[in-house]
């Protein structure tokens, strides 16, 4: 059975870190580029960050690049999403997905025919 899930989620302080896992089962994690998404409260899905399969190359949207970092393991069929520096702002259902795209692009359509996580909720409040 195919799956992606992430973990890591929960409430935390600005300025605070959290790192998010996405652990795949059913697949090979290794073989596709890994991204990040989010959605905050009545607004839209939001393009986080993305690690491409092929050479493990990383992009980020502008509102969380030197913040947050993006590492695979593929070995354990695992992706995380390191977030530092975290502000109110960051407060979304933080969603992964895996797609063969390589290299990978971040708001590139064919992200909605991949794998993707159920989500887990990050709250960055004091």
């Amino acid at each position: 059975q195919v799956q992606l899930v992430e973990s890591g989620g929960g409430l935390v302080q600005p300025g605070g870190s959290l790192r998010l896992s996405c652990a795949a089962s059913g697949f090979r994690l290794g073989y596709y580029s890994i991204g990040w998404f989010r959605q905050a409260p009545g607004k839209e899905r939001e393009a986080v960050s993305c690690i491409s399969s092929s050479d493990g190359r990383t992009y980020y949207a502008d509102s969380v690049k030197g913040r947050f970092t993006l590492s695979r393991d593929n070995a354990k069929n695992i992706g995380y999403l390191q977030m530092s520096s975290l502000k109110p702002e960051d407060t979304a259902i933080y969603y992964c997905a895996a797609e063969p795209m390589t290299p990978c692009v971040l708001n590139h359509p064919d992200w909605n025919r991949g794998y993707w996580g159920q989500g887990t909720q990050v709250t960055v409040s004091s």
